[in-house]
């Protein structure tokens, strides 16, 4: 008796060549599948698309759709800048007047504080039109 191990059994290959058994790759055992869990986390909310889709069921085309949903918001940050300048100007315009009249109240005597009146009289007038 000799103390050589087996020799493994000889297979032939569907192609007709010869291999040794413990040469084929294991056959993939199927994995039970494993639910996953999907963390989701939302930041902001979709778009409100109601006016798209009225306008798309109403029969105007995509393209007005899309200018709608291109241009919309241009034009929100354009009248947002106009009333930023409006707000701006306004506020230059109180504190550039607020001056004028203190300066003219400490520069003139009974002829400044008549200036400086008829400028707030001024003043009132163009605020209640």
């Amino acid at each position: 008796m000799s103390n050589l191990p087996e020799p493994a059994p000889v297979v032939r290959l569907p192609d007709g060549t010869y291999t040794y058994a413990d040469h084929l790759p294991t056959p993939i055992q199927p994995v039970a599948p494993v639910p996953q869990v999907v963390h989701q986390h939302i930041h902001q909310a979709p778009p409100d698309r109601t006016v798209q889709r009225i306008a798309l069921g109403s029969g105007i085309g995509a393209g007005t759709v899309a200018a709608g949903v291109y241009f919309g918001p241009l034009l929100v940050g354009a009248l947002t800048a106009i009333a930023a300048n409006l707000a701006l100007l306004a506020f230059l315009a109180a504190a550039l007047s607020w001056g004028v009249v203190s300066v003219v109240r400490s520069v003139g005597g009974t002829e400044g504080t008549n200036a400086a009146k008829n400028v707030g009289k001024a003043a009132k007038y163009l605020r209640r039109r």
